[in-house]
């Protein structure tokens, strides 16, 4: 392993590195705890691209590790004979997004691949349709998602409009780590333009990704019907959903949508929340503040890169209540699954597809309305996988995925999260309820009545830099070695260990499991209760998921509060 010093060292010395960069690195000479963190490793081109912070440096974002990046995927893609298919890039507000796209297309360009580019922001689901819509080989969509403002990342998909999975990602993750910073090739923007290899997009593919999203609504009458009786509060929290949100709400007919201004503008700096998350309640207090300003039935907030929901309603006492993403995508789920069987939509090969770490209640909704449900692994990126599976053998469809990090899909026109129709899929959902005298938290406790009071919970403990990676292996060693044989008083009936495929029960049987290679542990208890915990693939963290089932809310709550802290128990 290379000492980070010595690296440092090299970034001042190489003249590959400019000089604006070799100045900021001159700014921290003598700070050895910032030089090990820029450099103790490279920045990391993981199973779906980058992410990292903005700065000079081999362990963050910077205009280097996004060329070498992209050096190392046209490459791959030269290999493979299919540049001629082309590339779309896309971009959302974050610092430097719009240049690093702009890098990212001359790179690209100057290895003979034609690339598509948005002229302006745009969401993640928007640039996962755009890769099928133009038949392109991949597309890139540079974004965070919802980290800080300092970071910044690259996330890279396939043909299929999907992220990158094995064995893609581990080839090109090999293209990567084998590109010097110094083969990074370019050219100029006017000779990318001379030669037809670069190219702008823009409303044609914003028309058919808004009809596209359009064409799933189930009850447009309804909406027509209720539209002066809804009141919807939006924010984009400076990112990229705020045009194509209130366009496509516009369009299918609500007319009492109330944008939060301060929130409006594209902002990098996301000047008035400190973490630009949905899931976070802080990012909501503006949007909450004008939902009570205007009497709002429904409180929606989408990340920068649009691709998550947070939600809020009115419980029975007039007050905001936040819903989970387990919540809200359950609410969904009952209400798409509940109306397409209404109007003859569901046939045998529907599926509905969860993540191992989502709520269980998925699986009583799905057995309801008889269709097929399957899990996979924590990330999207899985889910988009099966969707093409199932487009090649000809098998099911796709009728709703969603993993409970506040993502979901109402079908199959994206291969990844799409907040856009989520939010029109919730305001339609709103919108029919009421027409039937009762609210979405009123629906929400029915949906519980009828299923079972399940509840979900998410901890996390932060582990920064080169310390916090050896701490966050060395937990997860101890956890592999010496499993549970209870938790919170609960028998750990079987604990699957996706690192290395085995199943092992209370019993001592062994049996293997049916999903890629992933660090995670799983501990199914009695009582309907879970545990799961992993590494994050984007953040220095360790995650850790809990579910349980009780005979009422406050019966669950307390079931997950007791889990909580046995599994932090657990892991000390």
């Amino acid at each position: 392993m290379c000492d980070y010093n010595e690296k440092y060292k090299q970034w001042l010395q190489d003249p590959t590195f400019d000089e604006d960069t070799k100045r900021e690195l001159k700014e921290i000479e003598g700070n050895e705890k910032e030089i090990e963190d820029r450099f103790y490793k490279d920045l990391e081109f993981g199973t779906a691209g980058l992410r990292g912070v903005i700065g000079a440096g081999s362990n963050r974002m910077n205009k280097y590790t996004v060329g070498k990046a992209t050096q190392g995927l046209a490459n791959y893609i030269v290999k493979k004979q299919v540049q001629g298919k082309g590339v779309v890039i896309a971009y959302d507000s974050r610092h430097y997004s719009k240049e690093f796209s702009e890098q990212v297309a001359l790179c690209l360009n100057a290895n003979g691949i034609k690339t598509y580019i948005f002229e302006s922001l745009r969401p993640v689901p928007e640039l996962s349709y755009a890769v099928r819509e133009l038949k392109c080989t991949a597309g890139i969509m540079i974004t965070a998602s919802h980290n800080p403002p300092e970071y910044n990342g690259y996330k890279v998909y396939w043909e299929d409009g999907a992220q990158i999975v094995p064995p893609t990602d581990k080839e090109i993750i090999n293209e990567v780590n084998n590109t010097e910073f110094s083969g990074i090739k370019t050219m100029s923007k006017e000779d990318a333009l001379e030669k037809g290899l670069y190219t702008q997009i823009g409303k044609e593919i914003d028309d058919k990704f808004i009809n596209t999203i359009k064409s799933l609504v189930l009850n447009l009458e309804i909406i027509k019907q209720e539209q002066e009786n809804i009141k919807i509060v939006y924010t984009p929290l400076h990112g990229a959903g705020n045009m194509p949100v209130q366009r496509v709400l516009k369009e299918i007919g609500f007319t009492k949508v109330y944008v939060v201004k301060e929130q409006e503008q594209p902002d990098g700096d996301f000047p008035t929340v400190s973490y630009p998350n949905p899931e976070d309640k802080n990012a909501f207090k503006l949007a909450l503040e004008l939902a009570k300003e205007v009497d709002a039935d429904i409180v929606l907030a989408n990340d920068p890169d649009a691709d998550r929901l947070g939600v809020y309603t009115k419980d029975e006492n007039g007050e905001y209540i936040a819903y989970t993403g387990n919540m809200s995508a359950l609410l969904l789920l009952e209400y798409e699954l509940s109306q397409k069987q209404e109007k003859g939509k569901l046939d045998k090969d529907s599926a509905v597809m969860t993540t191992i770490v989502s709520s269980d209640m998925t699986k009583a909704i799905v057995e309801n309305y008889n269709v097929k449900v399957f899990e996979t692994l924590t990330g999207f990126k899985w889910m988009g996988q099966k969707m093409r599976q199932f487009e090649e053998e000809n098998s099911y469809k796709c009728q709703f995925a969603f993993e409970e990090s506040y993502g979901c899909i109402i079908s199959s026109h994206a291969r990844d999260k799409d907040g856009i129709s989520a939010v029109m899929a919730l305001c339609e959902a709103a919108a029919y309820y009421k027409s039937k005298g009762i609210t979405l938290w009123e629906q929400m406790i029915n949906i519980y009545k009828k299923y079972g009071f399940y509840k979900e919970g998410q901890i996390s403990i932060v582990l920064k830099g080169a310390d916090g990676a050896g701490e966050i292996k060395a937990k997860m060693d101890r956890m592999r070695q010496n499993p549970p044989k209870e938790l919170a008083g609960l028998e750990v009936k079987e604990v699957r260990d996706y690192q290395t495929h085995e199943i092992i029960t209370a019993k001592g049987e062994h049996k293997e499991t049916d999903l890629p290679t992933s660090n995670v542990l799983y501990y199914e208890l009695e009582n309907n209760s879970w545990c799961c915990v992993r590494p994050s693939g984007t953040e220095p963290k360790i995650k850790f998921y809990m579910g349980v089932k009780g005979n009422s809310i406050e019966d669950s709550e307390n079931k997950l509060e007791e889990l909580t802290q046995a599994m932090k128990n657990f892991v000390e």
